[in-house]
């Protein structure tokens, strides 16, 4: 516990003034959306020609190839996976349905995710399309019910806790690199659902300085840009106001507790260039906060089913 604790102040303090300022960038090539559509799809981005790409893909999802250019095939699946302007999306319909059996989503492909859900619910494999496995399984969590999704507004500056798959140590790391993170706790907003346990965000490391002489601690900045709702959209998130408050009453808490066994630490008596500064180590697992950068369109789940 001792150690959570100290690794939250750690965090707070590395964080306060890492301040996101890019936008998530939506692909706009054939190759990354078809990058973007394989990797959550499949796991990893597949390889051959574009065009046994796309093939595949309209293949698993649908049983079926779509005609047109390869612009317009590799849209409509992007569509298909991600976008949810008249309904919910393929994303949507399975975040919901793990969510409603797990609760917590996992960070896995969707082929892996059907597998384990299949087997939880009916003990084996099921076969056909993405889309028919899903309404299928969607109807082993639901019942007769539609998916309980719904259209809100997600508020500007809605909080969002957040935990650390990627390691952060300021020895080894460099500015460009990237950060994975998942959503810590359930988000609710009016009633549903909309950042559920497990969701994936990522952000990238956009200042470094290592710890130096003369007491120089080490700083590390990263802008947590984007973070994935409960309906597949990735959110614009930073690190602003709001969040540095919650981690700042975190800290002082944790301060409070911890104030017996800092004094009782080691004192320096050598000053001068053989005092060295502090560097940045949070393990997997630190939580931290971040919050919405704008009021969000979503789809969420009726918290009342979710719970």
């Amino acid at each position: 516990m001792i150690k959570r604790i100290l690794l939250m102040v750690l965090a707070a303090v590395f964080l306060l003034s890492s301040m996101g300022t890019a936008v998530a960038a939506v692909p706009d090539t054939v190759e990354d959306k078809l990058a973007a559509i394989e990797t959550d799809t499949y796991g990893t981005v597949q390889t051959g020609a574009l065009v046994d790409r796309i093939n595949k893909l309209e293949k698993d999802y649908d049983g079926a190839h779509r005609s047109g250019s390869m612009m317009a095939r590799v849209n409509a699946l992007y569509d298909e996976v991600y976008t949810n302007s008249t309904k919910p999306s393929t994303l949507a319909n399975l975040n919901a349905i793990e969510w409603n059996v797990n609760h917590q989503v996992s960070m896995d492909s969707v082929d892996a995710r059907i597998v384990a859900l299949e087997t939880k619910l009916n003990g084996k494999t099921g076969t056909g399309t993405y889309t028919a496995r899903i309404k299928a399984l969607s109807g082993l969590a639901f019942g007769p019910a539609t998916v309980p999704l719904a259209s809100i507004t997600v508020p500007k500056n809605t909080l969002v806790k957040i935990a650390l798959v990627t390691p952060i140590h300021s020895k080894n790391i460099k500015v460009g690199d990237t950060v994975k993170y998942q959503v810590a706790e359930d988000v609710v907003v009016d009633g549903h659902l909309v950042f559920a346990k497990g969701l994936p965000g990522e952000g990238v490391v956009t200042k470094v300085k290592h710890a130096a002489n003369f007491g120089r601690n080490a700083e590390v900045e990263v802008d947590f840009k984007q973070t994935k709702s409960i309906d597949g959209t990735y959110v614009d998130t930073f690190i602003g106001e709001e969040a540095k408050k919650e981690m700042k009453q975190l800290a002082m808490a944790a301060g409070a507790s911890l104030a017996g066994i800092i004094l009782l630490g080691p004192v320096g008596i050598i000053a001068g260039a053989f005092v060295n500064g502090k560097n940045i180590d949070l393990p997997e697992g630190t939580e931290v906060y971040i919050q919405t950068k704008a009021d969000t369109p979503l789809y969420g789940v009726q918290a009342t089913v979710a719970q």
